[in-house]
């Protein structure tokens, strides 16, 4: 459970804080949070998986309704044979 605590900040400071942390997309909580455990050379906790979908275009690939004949392609490719699952 996090502790809760309050901070005064100089307003030009407070501005400037505000405006790094949404351009990082984060709030100004998690952006003192994240100066303070680099401050006190702690680890941060690992990256929220969540962060990589969505990040790009597919080009129209459907990775999962194709990925059969592209597996099929890189062994092709390898020159190797695909081992088949017994089953």
């Amino acid at each position: 459970m996090m502790a809760r605590t309050q901070i005064s900040l100089d307003p030009e400071i407070y501005r400037r804080a505000r405006q790094r942390a949404s351009d990082m997309g984060l709030s100004l909580a998690e952006y003192v949070r994240r100066l303070v455990t680099r401050d006190l050379g702690r680890q941060q906790p690992p990256a929220n998986p969540a962060a990589v979908f969505d990040l790009g275009a597919s080009g129209g690939s459907d990775i999962a309704k194709n990925k059969d004949a592209m597996l099929a392609e890189a062994f092709a490719a390898s020159g190797r044979k695909p081992r088949r699952r017994s089953a």
